[in-house]
């Protein structure tokens, strides 16, 4: 309990004195220019793919909210570390799987080649399933919103000497970032070459290894 407390009036502190989200708002637009405009009032809110947008969001922004309140529901914090990676577990395999595809047309992996060393391998798609400029939006503010989160309470965690909590937010961190880091990847090497004519997913793949 007074863990999360601490969390929400830290949080609370930073919204009202440092305008924190108006200010990650800023950034976001500046890496993805469209991210900005999701919260613009004049959108038009329109959904190609409603379900993969709402599992998109789902399993990260209840392991969030079961982080702030596992406290409160149970004392146990080995049931709380279980059930906080199963619906990250959940969330990683449904981002980098589905809503990927389906809501930016991107998808990424690693492999290993002959020799034994580790690819990165990603495709791109611009065929007429990919999901409208809203739900790419909400795709992208949910890829980098929910790790500076999991972030933010790593900071919270370390300064409260809370090392339990500690590894688990490490955890979090680890399945979150990695979606992150591999979709910026993908859409940084699909900008690079990409034939326009593309429908599907036709194997254009960007091979990078992970020493260089």
């Amino acid at each position: 309990m007074y863990r999360f407390l601490d969390t929400l009036y830290i949080l609370i502190y930073y919204i009202q004195n440092h305008f924190l989200f108006i200010e990650l708002c800023q950034v976001l637009s500046h890496m993805l220019p469209s991210a900005y405009t999701l919260f613009h009032p004049g959108q038009n809110w329109r959904f190609q793919h409603p379900f993969a947008s709402f599992f998109h969001l789902f399993f990260r922004v209840v392991a969030i909210v079961v982080y702030l309140l596992c406290e409160w529901v149970s004392k146990s914090f080995t049931s709380c570390f279980v059930l906080i990676i199963t619906l990250l577990s959940f969330d990683f395999w449904s981002v980098k799987n589905v809503t990927g595809r389906l809501l930016v047309g991107l998808r990424w992996w690693n492999q290993i080649d002959e020799d034994g060393k580790s690819l990165w391998v990603f495709e791109t798609s611009r065929g007429q399933n990919i999901g409208t400029e809203t739900e790419a939006r909400i795709f992208w503010l949910g890829l980098i919103i929910c790790p500076l989160i999991w972030t933010f309470f790593f900071f919270t965690s370390l300064f409260s000497l809370k090392i339990k909590w500690l590894s688990l937010v490490v955890a979090s961190i680890s399945f979150q970032a990695a979606n992150l880091y591999g979709y910026l990847r993908c859409k940084a090497g699909g900008q690079e070459g990409q034939p326009p004519h593309t429908s599907s997913f036709t194997g254009q793949r960007f091979l990078q290894r992970v020493s260089d």
